[in-house]
């Protein structure tokens, strides 16, 4: 079993449960938040989608990657490793995906929750590719529409102080948190 830890020089504590551990990754975080984050990933509920995302922070295609959307009260949402990475124009940030092939849809009964996380998607429910995002608050009206790929059991104060952005549009400016460096660990 591998555990995918979001280490984001984030602090860590907070623990959440869940349908059964798959994987994980760690993700070391710069800006207004820093310490670590760890997820577990859920194989069993969205097994192409973690499998994605173990292959993309496998080949580093999430370090330098920033959290563009975040809305209080709501989530914070990263991983546009086309045009999200830090330095880049960041209008186009949450525009794009990754290389590889967009993903079916993988729904379940799973409640968005605090600490949840799901893969972002444009209209299209096949479209979640790279992007994904985690709920500062419970959020069903998300239920069936977004697939779950895991849950934060731990650092959830550092998900907290994410830096956020615009109230309605979530857009961040400024310097936005950064995902420096993302590992899958076991």
């Amino acid at each position: 079993m591998r555990k995918l830890a979001l280490a984001a020089l984030l602090a860590t504590t907070g623990v959440a449960s869940g349908p059964a551990l798959a994987s994980g990754l760690e993700v070391d975080v710069a800006g207004e938040a820093n310490g670590t984050v760890s997820i577990d990933l859920f194989e069993d509920v969205a097994p192409a989608h973690v499998e994605q995302i173990i292959a993309l922070a496998s080949e580093g295609a999430y370090d330098g990657v920033v959290f563009h959307r975040v809305i209080d009260g709501f989530m914070a949402q990263t991983g546009d490793v086309e045009f999200g990475k830090l330095g880049m124009d960041m209008r186009r940030a949450g525009t794009g995906g990754s290389s590889r092939p967009d993903l079916p849809a993988e729904f379940s009964d799973i409640n968005y929750a605090r600490g949840v996380v799901g893969m972002a998607r444009s209209q299209d429910p096949n479209s979640a590719n790279s992007q994904f995002f985690i709920m500062f608050a419970e959020g069903s009206f998300l239920n069936g529409q977004y697939t779950v790929v895991g849950e934060v059991t731990s650092g959830m104060e550092v998900v907290d102080a994410i830096k956020r952005g615009h109230p309605r549009t979530g857009a961040v400016t400024g310097a936005p948190d950064v995902m420096q460096a993302v590992r899958v660990i076991d």
